[in-house]
């Protein structure tokens, strides 16, 4: 589980593909690999990643291919920054909300409207995940927990203040660009419940 506040932001190493539909990523973290070992899970750009090797400030991780077709992280090449934070524990604040690191599906940057002290940002929003979305909920792009302050049909936006668009991937990417998208947790559990729907996952 975590939070949804990013804690660095990370660069991928290196992105190998071991075959049998999976890959294995290296990313560079100084400040998540400096209690990190073995077993433990880090949020790369919202997706959750067991670690499986840790070398000085580099932690690798195995990627399945239900990961890879579900998110964005097959098309991350070496160099690319990377939204990092590890799994929260009982003492961490909830300075977000409850975030599982699961990808439920991939938008686009669709549009940036700079502003004096903020800048909104448009994504575009899987029909299959649309109906979780609500205005003034939060949702997570690329691991960062947001409130969303537009909705349409198939359309979202989100106003990022500079700390975010300084410390975060979503400050640096551009038209067009991927992101992965979890939506709150909660409103699949609701909807489970009362049997209107069949949940994501």
């Amino acid at each position: 589980m975590f939070t949804g506040i990013v804690e660095e932001l990370g660069e991928v190493v290196r992105l190998t593909d071991t075959g049998a539909d999976s890959a294995l990523v290296a990313v560079r973290g100084p400040v998540v690999t400096s209690d990190a070992r073995h077993g433990d899970s880090i949020a790369v750009n919202g997706v959750c990643l067991t670690v499986v090797d840790v070398d000085g400030d580099v932690f690798t991780a195995d990627v399945m291919g239900e990961t890879l077709r579900r998110s964005a992280l097959g098309g991350l090449l070496p160099g690319d920054p990377v939204n990092l934070e590890r799994a929260a524990t009982l003492s961490t604040r909830l300075g977000g909300h409850l975030v599982q690191g699961h990808v439920d599906g991939v938008g686009e940057i669709i549009g940036r409207e700079p502003a004096e002290q903020w800048e909104t940002v448009r994504f575009s929003l899987p029909a299959a995940i649309a109906r979780y979305a609500v205005e003034k909920g939060s949702i997570t792009v690329d691991g960062v927990s947001l409130t969303i302050a537009e909705i349409g049909d198939d359309t979202f936006a989100v106003g990022l203040i500079p700390t975010t668009l300084k410390l975060t991937t979503l400050g640096h990417k551009k038209l067009g660009d991927p992101v992965n998208l979890e939506v709150d947790v909660v409103a699949k559990y609701v909807e489970r419940l009362l049997g209107t729907g069949k949940a994501t996952s």
